[in-house]
């Protein structure tokens, strides 16, 4: 594709060239098969919740796995691994001409301005929304997503600017949307639809999708879904300066000014998000740079190795220095200038643990003296957080199916005994995020008296675990989710039996 001032003049078919990442055995690519052995092992042992990972070296994947149920066909959620993406459309858009970095922010928004505006608000330029120094103290995101009149550019311009913009580095999910807000007043163009064309089709990435705003805004800081190799794309897209197979497609210019330190961020405590921030890139130790989301979502460049990392994960935000620690200690000291000999024992059990990852299913037995008096029968359930009004369990041999029904809907989830059983739900449901989200279920009775299911969204970081406790015609349920950003207090759920058919009929 060829990008010419304010459009595409011309395309090249992306049925015209090989999309996907070539593969190599890791030695012929200067790594050791038993380093990244090392390192995966690393990663189940110490940090547990990895759901891929995929590593590039010289443009060539040498290692790649997805923990079962999670799988490469299926996209993740990035949550601010998204903000990378979002400076790449702006970097796009300036190279276009459709504005500059220096332009002021109020001059694109001059009818959502506050009437009182201060003063520093006035100097804020869109550099500033690319480095996190927007002068605010705050993050803005949750003073414009709680806007009842949903406005959220109105909710980030009413954020007092208390510093001068471009002198303190304060993390501002808000800041990427009004990028993304910015990239569609100039362009026409939702930013998902306009990076399409110009990002996504060359580098062979489909089905990609973005949670937007209710003005209709994608939302930029977060809500981008996407595949683990597509991951690796785009950090391979930056190590190659923006080229791509033949072709610049993103300005080389650009790659340096956003992945390069654009304002001191030490927190003192972590030491890969005390590096200095780029245009929504973290700078990391050994002059490598990253993009990266909570709960676990990486792509890591490291351009004197010529590498590219991607992961995906559920850990738990405190949890995210992990993952760079072991890359640092185990892959980088493996990566040598030239290719090493064949070890073929070295490769096949790489290549066989690789194949073999996968997340254990719930431990327990698969029956319980009381698994026939429960099955089948409805119970009703008291006022939850959920919105749930009935629920019911059904034991066959190997599989245990979980009716749901709420106001909106009813589902039927087939949980499976010692394995994963694919299905959908709604009832966990995040806005922004994920409506009717595919789920793995595995359950198994883990007391004689309870029966404990996991719910694993997995094309999220998230899953749930549910034990149902019955004695008597009651049940009580507890859910728990693995990490949020929020509360992750368990959901407490009480429950009766339904005696009849018309009782179960009669319930909303």
């Amino acid at each position: 594709m060829v990008i010419s001032e304010h459009g595409v003049t011309s395309v090249v078919s992306t049925h015209e060239k090989d999309l996907t990442l070539p593969r190599s055995s890791p030695e012929r690519q200067g790594i050791a098969s038993s380093a990244i052995l090392q390192f995966v092992e690393a990663l189940e042992s110490q940090i547990q919740e990895i759901h891929s990972v995929m590593l590039l070296r010289h443009g060539k994947v040498v290692a790649e796995g997805w923990w079962s149920p999670y799988g490469h066909e299926h996209p993740h959620t990035l949550f601010s691994l998204s903000k990378s993406f979002t400076s790449t459309a702006v970097g796009l858009a300036v190279a276009e001409g459709y504005f500059s970095i220096d332009d002021l922010v109020l001059s694109f928004f001059p009818e959502e301005a506050p009437i009182n505006r201060d003063d520093l608000l006035t100097t804020m330029r869109v550099r500033h929304l690319l480095s996190m120094s927007t002068g605010q103290a705050v993050d803005t995101w949750s003073y414009m997503v709680d806007r009842p009149d949903g406005n959220w550019i109105k909710g980030f311009l009413e954020v007092p600017v208390v510093h001068a913009p471009g002198t303190h580095f304060v993390y501002n999910t808000g800041a990427t949307y009004l990028l993304s807000a910015i990239v569609q007043r100039t362009t026409g163009m939702k930013l998902i639809d306009y990076l399409q064309p110009r990002l996504f089709e060359p580098l062979g990435i489909d089905g990609a999708t973005w949670s937007e705003s209710p003005q209709g805004i994608t939302a930029g800081g977060i809500g981008l879904s996407t595949r683990t190799e597509d991951i690796a794309k785009f950090g391979q897209l930056y190590l190659q300066k923006g080229m791509w197979q033949g072709e610049q497609i993103l300005p080389e210019a650009w790659v340096e000014a956003a992945t390069t330190s654009r304002i001191s961020n030490s927190d003192g405590v972590q030491p890969d998000w005390s590096q200095g921030y780029g245009y929504q890139f973290w700078c990391c130790r050994h002059n490598a740079y990253r993009g990266d989301g909570v709960f676990g979502q990486y792509c890591i460049v490291m351009p004197e190795q010529d590498a590219v990392l991607a992961i995906t994960s559920g850990l738990d935000v405190f949890d995210m220095q992990q993952p760079l620690d072991l890359v640092w200690k185990i892959l980088l000291p493996a990566m040598q200038a030239d290719s090493l000999d064949d070890d073929s024992a070295a490769y096949t059990h790489l290549t066989n643990k690789l194949h073999s990852l996968h997340l254990l299913p719930v431990a327990g037995e698969a029956t319980s003296p009381i698994a026939a008096s429960v099955s089948g029968r409805t119970y009703a359930v008291d006022a939850n957080e959920l919105a749930l009004k009935t629920i019911s369990l059904s034991f066959a041999e190997a599989v245990c199916e979980i009716t749901l029904k709420s106001p909106e809907h009813q589902e039927a989830i087939l949980c499976g005994m010692g394995t994963w059983q694919q299905g959908q739900t709604a009832l966990f449901e995040q806005p922004l995020l994920f409506q009717n989200a595919l789920v793995a279920t595995s359950g198994a009775w883990t007391n004689p008296d309870t029966f404990t299911i996991i719910f694993r969204l997995y094309e999220t970081p998230f899953y749930y675990t549910m034990d149902c406790h019955f004695a008597d015609d009651e049940m009580l349920m507890e859910i728990q989710i693995n990490v949020s950003l929020e509360s992750t207090r368990p959901i407490m759920m009480a429950a009766k039996r339904v005696s009849s058919a018309s009782d179960v009929a009669s319930i909303p």
